[in-house]
């Protein structure tokens, strides 16, 4: 573990596990977690033998809670100051909804060598927002209402999330995990206010059209058939058709969290990439 300072001054926390000369995955979390939500994934190809990096976006988990550069292009020159930082090459960059926007757009900007292949799991890209370009999209009232549970009480929100749509605990069935619920909740109250409410501008708002079609290197996208937060019509079923050397795996019944909720699955698939 330590500490970045970019260059406006924030202070960027990371893990940083496993042999140095070892094949190196980072992890992009997603809004508004940390680097913690990846603890099952880091574990699991640490054992492997890679070498695994996470790191709390700016203004989340440990890392400054900034009430500036909130956005896409920040987020990615930190990730950039990050690679730099640690020296990472032919890297394979897993980014989870927020953070899967965010690994497109450092992808499709990165230094040649960095980026050996990228993976979006239940990820934002193209764009979440509705426009006249995306009729499939999402209305901008859904966003305000996050705006607005967030500034009246983002205790409750941060549980009431979990608790139903997140994990698909809402669903007839569901197997729930009281433990998942107050994870993401700790993760989540971690951070700051300001830049969580930022941030869903950046997640939902970011066209992510030309990063998808700028990206050189192998995609594979990950999707759960029954995401609730990311619907899959309108992300990933359109991200596929703008990269260049894309491969589409999604999973019937799965949830937004299902990388959380369904470990087992989603490292098989993930290792079988990046082995390949």
């Amino acid at each position: 573990m330590g500490t970045i300072t970019t260059k406006d001054g924030t202070e960027i926390f990371y893990k940083d596990w496993g042999p140095k000369d070892a094949q190196p995955i980072v992890f992009h979390h997603g809004w508004p977690l940390s680097a913690d939500d990846w603890d099952n994934q880091m574990m699991f190809f640490a054992l492997q033998g890679f070498r695994v990096v996470a790191h709390d976006r700016r203004g989340h988990g440990r890392s400054t809670q900034t009430a500036t550069g909130n956005e896409m292009d920040t987020y990615a020159a930190d990730v950039a100051a990050l690679v730099e930082h640690l020296d990472l090459r032919g890297a394979v960059h897993v980014g989870h909804s927020t953070g899967g926007g965010e690994v497109a757009h450092y992808a499709a900007r990165a230094r040649p060598g960095r980026v050996a292949k990228a993976v979006l799991i239940g990820a934002v890209p193209p764009i979440m927002l509705k426009t006249a370009a995306n009729p499939g999209g999402l209305p901008i009232e859904v966003f305000d209402g996050f705006r607005t549970a967030l500034v009246a009480n983002r205790a409750q929100f941060f549980l009431d999330v979990p608790s139903g749509p997140f994990f698909g605990f809402n669903r007839p069935g569901a197997k729930v995990s009281q433990g998942l619920i107050e994870n993401w909740w700790r993760q989540g109250m971690m951070g700051g206010a300001k830049a969580h409410y930022d941030c869903i501008k950046a997640f939902s708002e970011t066209d992510f059209t030309e990063d998808l079609k700028a990206i050189d290197v192998p995609v594979l996208i990950m999707h759960g058939e029954d995401d609730q937060i990311v619907p899959i019509a309108d992300s990933a079923h359109l991200a596929i058709k703008l990269v260049r050397k894309g491969t589409l795996k999604t999973y019937p019944g799965l949830p937004h969290g299902m990388a959380s909720t369904h470990p087992d699955i989603i490292n098989r698939d993930l290792l079988a990439f990046i082995k390949a």
